[in-house]
């Protein structure tokens, strides 16, 4: 499977932005927890959010939490992650990332290691 992260684009502080992230090859996308995380310029990768093959269960960094909401559709080869009130330290590369091993679990959701599969990253700048 590969994954193709997009959406990302100049929004003005307290705006809003939907990113994608749309799965290619592979049959077994539905069975697969979806993470995004982000890189800020000087920064090293950090979790924002991840969601379960199920949808059952969401889980948010602090920073994020109450802002950003990803979902899934049963189905659809296609995750989302709405961002709302969006602050200038949001500005990051964005990557969505699939852990086809199923390795993911309620406690090891934000470790990078989980996800065996990257999208390429689409840029967010939060600027006025």
């Amino acid at each position: 499977v590969q994954l193709q992260a997009s959406g990302g684009g100049l929004v003005q502080p307290g705006g809003s932005l939907r990113l994608s992230c749309a799965a290619s090859g592979g049959t077994s996308f539905s069975n697969y927890a979806i993470s995004w995380f982000r890189q800020a310029p000087g920064k090293e990768r950090a979790f924002v959010a991840a969601i379960d093959w199920r949808a059952i269960n969401a889980y948010y960094s602090d920073s994020v939490k109450d802002r950003f909401t990803i979902s899934r559709v049963k189905g659809i080869k296609r995750v989302y992650l709405q961002m709302n009130s969006l602050r200038p330290e949001d500005t990051a590369v964005y990557y969505c990332a699939a852990d086809s091993r199923r390795y993911y679990s309620g406690s090891n959701f934000a470790t990078e290691g989980v996800y065996n599969v990257w999208g390429q990253g689409t840029l967010v700048t939060v600027s006025s």
